[in-house]
């Protein structure tokens, strides 16, 4: 059957429907694509102001006029805090105390070229933990087996690292540790009085020999039970067994009783 001239095909009026669903999924797709970064960032800026605040030791302004945020469009001013993503306000940055671990690290290298120079690493480390410096030496270097008379070697690298700890301002804390192989004798009842008595006797090396301020300085003995890793082997108790020089961060000083001079200047 012959179509009419005056007859032709009838115009589609729903291909505006294509053209719609397709907008409005590229829409979706790119607004989760920017939740998705939203959140990666908030991540990424924390890891960074980290990042530079160890490596740098603190500046105040990190990163400034970064742009428009993705999600907002407002623009994004990171400051110290970093700045926020999805309302969440990342943590400040102390800038006292990223000083003064700038500070520790470089007392820390000293330390290690010390170390490096006297072929001490394999008895003595320093490393840098939250609370300050710590300088770690294995009991075999300082002590002969149940003693904590200080040997001759001993009294020489103790006080060679004190020369380089006697300028700073910061408490300094010594703490015997010990395995946990009891031990009973006339003069060491138990682990605690040999760990405490081998903190002493470095604290007395300090002040008779460097003229070490005595207030800044304290003794403490944790006996067995703060050890490095488990005293299942003989390898192991022998990490154990060890002595920390810890360098306080001025942070902690709120925490410490308060010292005569510190008392006296107030």
């Amino acid at each position: 059957m012959k179509r009419r001239p005056h007859e032709g095909k009838k115009p589609n009026h729903e291909r505006w429907l294509i053209t719609y669903a397709d907008m409005i999924t590229l829409l979706m797709v790119m607004f989760i694509v920017l939740y998705a970064l939203s959140n990666v960032d908030a991540n990424k800026f924390r890891a960074l102001a980290d990042s530079l605040s160890k490596a740098l030791g603190g500046g105040g302004i990190v990163l400034t006029n970064v742009g428009p945020d993705v999600v907002t469009g407002s623009n994004a001013s990171v400051s110290g805090s970093m700045g926020k993503s999805n309302n969440e306000q990342l943590p400040a940055v102390d800038e006292k105390d990223l000083k003064e671990t700038a500070n520790l690290a470089i007392i820390k290298t000293k330390v290690e070229s010390y170390i490096k120079a006297k072929g001490l690493n394999a008895s003595v480390t320093a490393t840098l933990e939250e609370r300050g410096v710590v300088i770690s030496f294995k009991d075999a270097i300082l002590f002969k087996l149940g003693s904590a008379e200080l040997t001759p070697k001993a009294r020489t690298i103790v006080r060679q690292i004190g020369e380089i700890l006697l300028p700073l301002p910061n408490y300094i804390r010594i703490e015997g540790h010990t395995d946990n192989l009891p031990i009973k004798t006339s003069k060491y009842p138990s682990n605690w009085e040999l760990s405490t008595a081998r903190a002493t006797s470095v604290v007395h090396e300090l002040i008779d020999e460097l003229n070490f301020p005595p207030y800044r300085l304290s003794a403490i003995g944790y006996g067995e039970y703060r050890p490095k890793v488990p005293n299942n082997s003989e390898q192991n108790r022998q990490k154990n067994r060890r002595v920390d020089i810890v360098i306080l961060k001025t942070k902690y000083d709120v925490a410490e009783p308060k010292s005569e001079k510190s008392a006296g200047s107030k």
